[in-house]
């Protein structure tokens, strides 16, 4: 099923391993079933993560039921239901509104429905950090499948990682790597936003690994992404009416140790428990909430 779909694109992880700034081993312990859990555990470009995700939901939602391109501008409910409108994500054209009995507000870090409850939250508030991303198609180092990390945050640390074996007749794999550094500088948050070399690479330039030299492997990097280390404030609330956030929507984390998707995972489990539990979705919401926005609130602080 899913663990297989997702298996025969990822790297099934078989470690984690921590470096100081010079490369030398400060420990090292097997990960998911090398560990003895019951599930794998697996590093996996995002993108073919989504495209195993949007298979598994055509085979048990319905292709029926995926609109695609879809920008939603708000949201507006009454006594019966209520409804999101759209606009084509590129050409900004209207499109027909969805209807239901609830909306859920998944619409991650730039929610448009979060600013909607809450327009005078402010700005998002900057860690200190600032992470610089990239893939590199670089010979397998260590196991083949070792989730890496090297120094610290002053004056930087690197996350290092395969996400895609055999991507050409070398055997070479995709390696996804963080650099995370101590920095006031920043911009605005944006997934897509591109990085300079320049910016980050001196903290990182004379890290010539035994197992890995670190600074020829980001040097090869396709591309580089910059994204500052953000969260926000908790919320006072989450829900209102027939409509509630969920996700980054809801609590926008410090991005570390997968924190955001795993408190959403939590988020869809809690909410699909209320919705079972409770006929009246507008209890439902409500006992959702109060399950969820306390904990995560406790997370972001």
């Amino acid at each position: 099923g899913l663990i297989d779909a997702l298996a025969s694109v990822a790297v099934t992880t078989q470690e984690a391993a921590f470096f100081n700034r010079f490369g030398q081993l400060i420990h090292r312990e097997p990960s998911g079933r090398f560990a003895g859990y019951d599930w794998p555990q697996f590093s996996i470009h995002r993108g073919d993560l989504q495209l195993v995700l949007l298979e598994a939901f055509q085979q048990r939602v319905g292709a029926d039921r995926l609109f695609l391109a879809h920008k939603c501008t708000g949201v507006t409910q009454d006594g019966q239901g209520a409804s999101a409108q759209f606009v084509h994500a590129t050409t900004g054209e209207a499109l027909p509104p969805a209807r239901g009995d609830i909306v859920i507000a998944c619409d991650g870090l730039h929610s448009v429905i979060r600013k909607q409850f809450h327009p005078n939250e402010g700005e998002p508030v900057y860690s200190g950090v600032n992470m610089w991303r990239g893939v590199t198609r670089w010979q397998p180092f260590l196991t083949g499948a070792s989730m890496t990390r090297a120094g610290w945050l002053t004056p930087g640390k690197m996350v290092i990682y395969p996400i895609r074996n055999n991507i050409d007749a070398e055997g070479r794999q995709l390696i996804n790597w963080v650099a995370e550094v101590t920095t006031p500088n920043y911009q605005k948050r944006d997934w897509n936003r591109a990085g300079r070399l320049e910016d980050f690479i001196d903290v990182f330039d004379d890290w010539h690994f035994d197992w890995l030299d670190v600074s020829a492997m980001i040097r090869a990097a396709d591309m580089v992404l910059e994204f500052p280390m953000i969260d926000a404030e908790p919320l006072p609330w989450w829900t209102q009416g027939r409509v509630t956030l969920m996700g980054d929507a809801a609590h926008p984390m410090i991005p570390r140790g997968s924190n955001g998707a795993g408190q959403s995972i939590l988020d869809a489990r809690a909410l699909t428990d209320a919705l079972l539990a409770h006929r009246d979705p507008l209890v439902a919401l409500k006992r959702y909430e109060e399950q969820r926005l306390p904990v995560t609130a406790n997370i972001v602080l």
